[in-house]
């Protein structure tokens, strides 16, 4: 046995030695400035020299640690302070955003620098994001001439997917919206934005963030209205983007007027007080006839825990719309109400399993309630019935729908010997 006693292992290895030089470019925030600066200055107003500038320095120069003051400088020319205002002890260059041309082309070049550099590097997209929101918020230590080319910068750079429309968020800054900053560099960002993707990308890309909805924060309080939303920026030439906050308002009142219409469905409102809740809530928000037969049709058709059972479904069914059919009838008034609830009728009896045999009965006890006409069911029949089951739908309206053709003839015909 040894009774030595045994040594432990020790970890050993070569230590290496960093230059000073190579250590103060790389971690000196003073040093990292002078080198994108001196980089900047030495291809001037080249953008390609810049952008080749730029990938090379990233392998030597730490731009993940220094990204807020790499992004500055491009963008300001040197260190932004609180505010917006330059840095007055760093060292600036004339090269950069804000002091280029104020036009579309000069900033779509700039927005290819960054595009190629966030490509290379892609650790900087998530800084590069956060400089976009600290800028934003900056707005108004800006001059007119900076604003106009950031928000076109901005514009173009969410067109190209390189930031998200989140960034929108610091243009709701209370002091930028009372004093008209944020609506007017709005109107600059989305022209700069329309003229490079269709209003339907844009609406994709705001409504992705849920930026769709949020629009009129744009404007102070008392001007929070799709009036004067339309206004401004129909004045300012953005017809498409006044179309969609138009759409969207129209969108959130729907589901607003859904959502109280379900809560009086299930609280047993009688309904006379339905309909004229209905009437004027039309008055005020203009919805049409067909959009309101599609909402009251979906409330009423949630308002009750369906049975499971095929054979008993219709016969539930059929009770429940008995009841609302009065509900119905108001605001079926027009021909083109009357198909859009066939519609409605066809697509929820082939979306809901249970209800595939009952679409022929839900039809004919609507019929008798004078909620839907024979002309509209003819119509429907022969023309105007969509995709959605209707093979089996039109097969089971077959015998009713000659029925009603029959009756149509004998009351022509009875007409004719009248006369």
């Amino acid at each position: 046995m040894n009774n030595q006693k045994q040594q432990k292992p020790t970890l050993t290895g070569q230590r290496f030695k960093t230059r000073k030089r190579d250590e103060k470019e790389r971690f000196d925030p003073t040093q990292f400035q002078e080198s994108i600066v001196q980089g900047l200055n030495q291809s001037g107003t080249d953008l390609e020299a810049v952008a080749k500038f730029l990938d090379a320095s990233g392998a030597k120069l730490d731009y993940r640690r220094y990204a807020e003051t790499l992004f500055d400088i491009l963008v300001a020319g040197g260190m932004l302070a609180p505010g917006g205002t330059l840095s007055d002890d760093m060292t600036r260059t004339e090269f950069c955003v804000f002091t280029a041309q104020e036009d579309l082309e000069t900033m779509q070049a700039y927005a290819q620098v960054f595009n190629k550099l966030i490509r290379r590097y892609k650790y900087l997209e998530k800084g590069f994001e956060e400089e976009m929101k600290k800028l934003l918020l900056f707005l108004k230590g800006f001059t007119e001439s900076e604003r106009n080319k950031l928000a076109m910068l901005t514009g173009i750079l969410l067109a190209n997917g390189n930031i998200s429309a989140l960034i929108l968020s610091s243009l709701f800054n209370e002091n930028l919206v009372k004093e008209g900053v944020s609506a007017a560099f709005a109107v600059k960002l989305f022209k700069a934005w329309i003229n490079e993707r269709d209003i339907n990308v844009v609406a994709g890309s705001l409504r992705k963030v849920g930026m769709d909805n949020r629009l009129m924060e744009l404007f102070p309080a008392n001007k929070r209205s799709c009036e004067h939303f339309s206004k401004y920026f129909n004045d300012a030439g953005l017809t498409e983007l006044s179309d969609f906050a138009r759409n969207q308002q129209s969108i959130g009142a729907r589901k607003e007027l859904q959502k109280e219409l379900q809560e009086q469905m299930s609280r047993g409102e009688p309904i006379r007080e339905i309909i004229a809740y209905i009437r004027e809530e039309i008055k005020k928000t203009s919805i049409t006839e067909q959009s309101m037969i599609s909402i009251i049709w979906t409330c009423v058709m949630s308002c009750v825990e369906w049975n499971k059972k095929e054979e008993l479904v219709t016969e539930q069914a059929i009770k429940h719309l008995k009841q609302y059919s009065p509900l119905l009838k108001a605001f079926t008034s027009q021909g083109l109400s009357e198909l859009t609830l066939l519609h409605k009728i066809q697509e929820y009896c082939y979306d809901n399993i249970h209800f595939m045999k009952a679409f022929q009965k839900i039809v004919v006890l609507l019929y008798k309630a004078d909620v839907l006409s024979e002309e509209a069911i003819l119509k429907w029949y022969s023309e105007a019935h969509v995709a959605k089951g209707k093979s089996v739908f039109l097969e089971q309206m077959k015998k009713f729908v000659e029925w009603l053709k029959n009756a149509e003839e004998e009351t022509e015909s009875e007409e004719e010997e009248a006369d």
